[in-house]
């Protein structure tokens, strides 16, 4: 077994770039435990306004933990990632940010929720309306292979901010390392997020992450790849779905259709308004898509658990 490492909440970095000295050095094998602020680096707290969306330093937006060296690893090699836990700190939040969003053009003002995470494993829309949590971090990567400054929001082979839901406690991600030691960081940690992450933020919240770190020689592979522990949707398929969908030649029309279908169906049935219509399918609703081979149109849903309603509409 290896030895367990501390990470503060003071280490970290706002860019990609492989030319960051490490904040750490581990062996293969070892835990790193990170403190992890959230996305805004404290800009949003539980007492902010809608307003504070519009003021963001976006200089300190995606606080990565990290880098941390991994003794031993070279470029051609993968580099493991064990998710052993991760947890909230009782809160978070979810926002629609001027200007981001797959809806943008419709959403255009600013619209804040703060969310009260203490129950532990769920929190609620409305009373009737129970979202369960299953955190994991948006954003986990090694440093890109080419020099100088990278921005953190757009993912790349490298990993970043991937926003995959399914990187939770349990799961193992793996990255291709492009520079000695991989340099890993890791944030953007998310209580609960629907695939998609449709109006740009899920339940943004500061976290505790555990991590392993092992390493893979001798083989390579183009991008991220991921091994998940069991069922991807087990809190939430006991009542099982309502769909929507998107039909047309684009994909991302498809996808805002579908979205667009689906906050129809919230603020018809449940009586939600248009912005938390648009946060829960950002937090809690699952964009797949159903075909890509009947040319010239693509079909993308918009998957609603009905376990979320504890009474009927």
């Amino acid at each position: 077994m290896g030895r367990e490492h501390f990470l503060p909440a003071d280490k970290v970095h706002f860019v990609w770039n492989n030319a960051l000295p490490p904040a750490l050095e581990v062996e293969p094998g070892d835990v790193v435990v990170y403190d992890l602020r959230d996305v805004t680096d404290g800009q949003i707290s539980p007492q902010s306004r809608a307003e504070a969306l519009t003021q963001l330093d976006w200089s300190r937006i995606y606080p990565l933990g990290g880098p941390v060296f991994v003794k031993g690893a070279k470029p051609g090699d993968v580099l493991e990632v064990q998710v052993l836990d991760i947890h909230h700190k009782g809160w978070g939040w979810t926002g629609v940010i001027p200007g981001f969003g797959l809806l943008e053009d419709e959403f255009s003002r600013p619209y804040l929720r703060v969310w009260d995470l203490s129950p532990g494993d769920h929190t609620f829309l409305r009373e009737d309306i129970r979202v369960p949590l299953d955190p994991f971090c948006g954003t986990m990567g090694v440093a890109p292979g080419q020099p100088g400054e990278f921005p953190v929001m757009p993912p790349g082979n490298f990993g970043g901010n991937m926003d995959v839901r399914h990187l939770t406690r349990g799961s193992m991600l793996l990255l291709p390392v492009h520079v000695e030691g991989a340099l890993f960081s890791c944030g953007d940690c998310h209580a609960a997020q629907g695939d998609g992450e449709v109006c740009v933020t899920g339940i943004e919240a500061p976290m505790y992450v555990a991590l392993r770190f092992g390493l893979r020689k001798g083989r390579s592979i183009p991008g991220p790849q991921f091994l998940t522990p069991g069922p991807l949707t087990a809190k939430y398929d006991a009542k099982g779905y309502y769909a929507t969908t998107g039909i047309g030649p684009d994909l991302m029309g498809a996808a805002r259709d579908a979205v667009r279908a689906m906050i129809a169906h919230l603020v018809h049935l449940y009586g939600l308004s248009p912005e938390d219509a648009y946060v829960l399918c950002s937090v809690a609703v699952d964009l797949k898509i159903s075909e890509v081979v009947d040319k010239p149109n693509w079909i993308v849903s918009a998957y609603l658990p009905q376990a979320l309603f504890l009474a009927g509409p």
